[in-house]
């Protein structure tokens, strides 16, 4: 009988690619959507935040109700490497226990049913067998792991360990294989992509990125994820600019602008030197920023949150995420004593996502009468008339979809291709196209 697998992966994209790695140690499995049917039970956890802690244990639990007799719940990721001591004494429903060094022998742990952590963080390069997931034509690209920041609300660095980078060597060997296999558009992500090969004592790692994945035949598309404030620099920024492979996508998680709370958050950089970096990403030609900033961090004053809100509706970002405080044990916030009441903390978060909202339909708004180049991924779940597609400089799940509902062309629209699109409107917060050449 064959054996049947099934995976859940919450948190990020670096989560993702973890999970995507396992898939490959467990190919002998075939992939199942139903639980119930499944011999093996998958869960690679976040344990960022409280949210997020409490969408992975809920998610152990409700797998564990729907499974079968004699499957195996394994639990692996963040927040069993954060609480494995915990974990492993209270939750019995769970039969292998996991962390963030073993993605790679999980077949093994699966095999022997046993649980292990081992004290190096798994970092996935191009010797492993990885199944891409979700896409015929984007892959992620794992940069490193680890982070150098100490961010005062951040527990990551605790579990994840200092930064680690790749070599340009072995990210180069895995993006000619995966061209080979008819990949073309790439994201690359870790905790802190501006850092990258700064352990290996250089400074301008993205920039030597960049140079490099511009030789590779075959590479059409690329972005680059989670620029932190103080490793970024207007030399970056340019060089992002000048090329002809990577987008002016620019994605650098802020927190705060208010220089009070920059330095409370130990953020590494004041109020005008973000200031400049953000201008000159917005002065970037078909620029797109993003960013993420937290709200109700211990010792933010009205006034600091005002700055904040202030400096959103000036600068109208793209797109941007709002996250509430979350008081993480084992981070320097942690032991702050002037706490911000969850009620303001939700308040606070409701304003800011409002503005941030208005600022998105602004953004989406500028595209309708324009031409641009959008991949088309498949039938939208709004109606099998529509097809999905995004702008091919968009982030893959989290900017944006665009529905295709006229197509000009004498032949038929190909899924995972690039075409020229012209925007026709905003229904909603959905962008509608019609599309009017080849890409």
């Amino acid at each position: 009988m064959e054996k049947k697998l099934h995976l859940v992966s919450l948190g990020c994209t670096k989560n993702l690619i973890d999970s995507e790695v396992m898939l490959g140690r467990l190919k002998e499995y075939k992939i199942t959507d139903d639980v119930s049917d499944a011999d093996l039970i998958i869960v690679n956890t976040c344990g960022f935040i409280e949210s997020a802690k409490e969408e992975s244990l809920n998610t152990i639990f409700t797998l564990h109700d729907e499974r079968k007799e004699g499957s195996v719940l394994v639990m692996a990721g963040c927040l069993s490497q954060r609480y494995k001591d915990e974990l492993q004494n209270e939750l019995s429903e769970v039969d292998i226990f996991t962390g963030v060094g073993d993605y790679d022998v999980i077949d093994k742990l699966v095999e022997e049913k046993r649980s292990q952590f081992s004290p190096k963080v798994f970092l996935a390069d191009e010797t492993l067998d990885r199944v891409v997931t979700g896409s015929n034509f984007h892959a992620y690209i794992k940069l490193s792991e680890g982070c150098n920041q100490s961010c005062a609300f951040c527990a990551i660095p605790n579990f994840k360990g200092k930064l680690n980078s790749r070599t340009l060597e072995s990210i180069e060997t895995e993006l000619t294989n995966m061209v080979k296999n008819g990949y073309y558009d790439f994201s690359f992500v870790s905790q802190d992509s501006s850092s990258f090969l700064r352990d290996h004592d250089i400074n301008d790692g993205l920039i030597r990125l960049i140079n490099m994945v511009e030789k590779i035949d075959g590479v059409k598309s690329a972005r680059i994820l989670y620029l932190y404030p103080s490793t970024t620099t207007l030399q970056l920024i340019e060089k992002i600019a000048s090329s002809k492979i990577f987008h002016t996508y620019f994605d650098m998680p802020l927190q705060h602008i208010s220089n009070n709370m920059l330095k409370i958050m130990k953020r590494g950089k004041g109020s005008d030197k973000l200031k400049e970096l953000m201008d000159a990403m917005r002065k970037t030609p078909n620029s797109f920023v993003r960013s993420t900033f937290i709200v109700g961090h211990p010792g933010e004053s009205e006034e600091d949150f005002d700055e904040l809100c202030n400096y959103v509706k000036e600068y109208q970002f793209d797109r941007a995420n709002v996250f509430s405080y979350s008081d993480e044990e084992d981070t320097s916030a942690y032991d702050i004593k002037n706490k911000i009441p969850q009620n303001t903390i939700d308040k606070r978060a409701e304003i800011l996502g409002e503005l941030i909202k208005e600022s998105t339909i602004k953004s989406m708004q500028k595209d309708i009468g324009s031409e641009c180049f959008v991949v088309v991924e498949g039938y939208s779940s709004e109606h099998d008339l529509l097809l999905s597609a995004r702008k091919i400089s968009w982030e893959r799940e989290i900017d944006g979809e665009i529905y295709i509902n006229e197509n000009e062309l004498d032949t038929q629209i190909e899924f995972g291709k690039i075409y020229q699109a012209k925007i026709t409107e905003l229904a909603g917060d959905k962008l509608l196209g019609t599309i009017v050449a080849k890409g």
